[in-house]
């Protein structure tokens, strides 16, 4: 028998080793807790949706309790439809309070009702408004007819703009009415109440929304600002809520709208410039059917806020006013089911929720390069109400069963304090995927982190724009700067085991009308569950090496207390 020597030896081992570690790539990332880059501002908690009167439905109430009950912080919710004609009605993308409407002689007739009853919804479960001023009431459109639609999934979206898109027929009506809503509010509120929420006019008046021009749209924010601020002066008004500044016309609307509140004259005082007290814009991506799977792009989304930060901090006098991004998702229509539109078929499902720990991570890190002050990003998903189960809106429960993506701002609220600096070999940069998106052979492998008082908490995502399966990735965390000798470890995950209702629904067989009990057991696994039982560490010198495999599409955080 032929002698091996000790060097053939090491030189096998060495090899084998190496085609190992071929087969599985590690990511390593580290964390450095002494490393303070920013706050960890909640700007996450804030959602949207097209259909006000959804918020005082059943399942609407049971998704407000939770996104309250979610944050630490007061959510707020944007709505559009509150001053729409009508009597409650529930189409899709549409809602009515039936606020003002004129008596035979063309007297202003106002009733509080139906808008009373969504703020009164909101604040019964710690939600606040951010109020819109939207859209034109029937008897004050200046083209009424055709005034309510009746849009369905699959219908061209230029159906919806009817008579609510026009510019007023009588200016000092609509400022009436601004007036008297907001009176209205501090007298059934409180004034300390109100000047707590924010208040907007109109939504994406650079397209279809709006059937006037910039310059009406100036004129009425004009009036729309002057009577809001003489029926409460330290109300917080702002807009004009333009969609992605990365396209040329949304860019020059803002632009124009943001030098006539500093340098134009205004339309009802004669005077220079318009009071502002925040600013706001919309951002979204753009998914596709790519070789039979859907291939997002958070480019586009990212090329959104980067551009409408970039123009806000170009002003001198408004850089440091608060940006409000007021619709910042995926893509733009949330009520474009996946039957219909097949490129949303991410929504359902863990993509989604990985998709929005990578973005949000990414807007932080946007945000401290542009100086910018982000106050909040409206994430516009609620609910429908009753809809098929699972149907593939862009929401965040289905009939009361809450979806992956919902668990990812459940994470988000249980990090707090300060964020830490994050390094690792495998990670996009903020202007890698702002620039190229997650596309190639490489995943966005990444990591936020944030240190508080008594407390630790790492997200973790292994994120690609292309829907497709891939090996887990094997990350090597080495955390530093914990002031503990022994810790608890919290590992809660979003995958396709965990914390996924939507998984479990499809073993059910898909049921399109879950008994009692499947309710029970869909609910339960739609809530944030822990991949392992709590576990206490010991630190050495401050610091904690962890090894975690993580799913493709998958989202991990782990809570550290001591």
């Amino acid at each position: 028998m032929k002698k091996i020597s000790i060097s053939a030896i090491i030189l096998l081992v060495s090899l084998l080793s190496s085609a190992q570690k071929q087969t599985i790539e590690t990511t390593k990332i580290d964390v450095d807790f002494n490393k303070n880059i920013g706050k960890m501002y909640p700007f996450w908690a804030f959602f949207g949706a097209d259909e006000p009167n959804y918020a005082y439905m059943k399942d609407g109430k049971k998704l407000l309790s939770e996104l309250s009950a979610m944050s630490p912080v007061p959510v707020y919710f944007r709505a559009h439809n509150l001053l729409t004609s009508g009597h409650d009605t529930l189409n899709l993308k549409w809602g009515s309070t039936n606020v003002y409407t004129e008596d035979a002689k063309g007297n202003p007739v106002y009733d509080w009702t139906i808008v009373d009853k969504i703020f009164d919804t909101y604040l019964q479960r710690g939600v606040k408004p951010l109020a819109q001023f939207s859209f034109m009431p029937e008897a004050l459109s200046t083209k009424p007819q055709p005034y309510e639609h009746h849009w369905q999934p699959g219908m061209p979206y230029d159906k919806v703009y009817t008579g609510w898109t026009y510019p007023p027929k009588d200016y000092k009506k609509w400022a009436d009415l601004v007036y008297e809503w907001v009176k209205h509010s501090v007298t059934r509120y409180g004034k300390t109440e109100v000047e707590s929420w924010y208040w907007e006019l109109w939504n994406e008046p650079n397209i279809g929304y709006w059937s006037g021009t910039v310059q009406e749209y100036c004129k009425l924010y004009d009036y729309t600002a002057d009577a809001a601020k003489r029926a409460l002066p330290t109300i917080k008004m702002g807009g004009p809520e333009t969609t992605g500044p990365s396209w040329s016309k949304a860019s020059e609307f803002l632009k124009i709208f943001l030098k006539h509140c500093v340098a134009d004259t205004n339309y009802v005082t004669g005077k220079i410039g318009s009071p502002l007290d925040f600013i706001s814009f919309h951002a979204k991506g753009s998914p596709k059917i790519v070789d039979g799977h859907v291939q997002m792009n958070m480019g586009t989304q990212l090329r959104d806020i980067s551009e409408g930060f970039k123009i806000v901090t170009s002003f001198p006098t408004l850089k440091k006013l608060p940006i409000i991004i007021g619709e910042s998702d995926p893509e733009g229509c949330a009520a474009c089911g996946m039957k219909t539109n097949p490129q949303n078929a991410y929504r359902n499902g863990t993509m989604y929720s990985s998709y929005t720990a990578a973005s949000f991570a990414r807007k932080y890190a946007l945000a401290d390069y542009f100086n910018a002050n982000l106050l909040g990003a409206v994430s516009w998903s609620f609910e429908f109400e009753n809809q098929p189960y699972f149907y593939g809106f862009r929401d965040l429960a289905t009939n009361g069963i809450d979806k992956p993506v919902l668990n990812v701002f459940r994470m988000f609220g249980l990090m707090s304090g300060s964020r830490a600096e994050v390094k690792g070999n495998q990670n996009y940069t903020f202007s890698m995927v702002r620039d190229s998106s997650v596309r190639g052979k490489n995943a966005d492998i990444d990591a936020l982190a944030s240190k508080d008082n008594r407390s630790a908490a790492i997200m973790l995502w292994h994120y690609h724009d292309d829907d497709v399966q891939a090996k887990n990735a094997i990350i090597d965390l080495n955390l530093k700067g914990l002031p503990a000798k022994t810790v608890n470890l919290f590992h809660y995950r979003i995958d396709n085991e965990n914390s996924n209702a939507y998984e479990v629904w499809k073993k059910m067989g898909s049921p399109e009308n879950p008994t009692n009990e499947q309710i029970a057991v869909l609910e339960k696994a739609g809530q944030l569950t822990l991949l392992t039982s709590p576990i206490y560490l010991k630190t050495t010198n401050g610091e904690l090496k962890l090894n975690i495999s993580l799913p493709r599409q998958g989202v991990s955080l782990l809570k550290l207390d001591w």
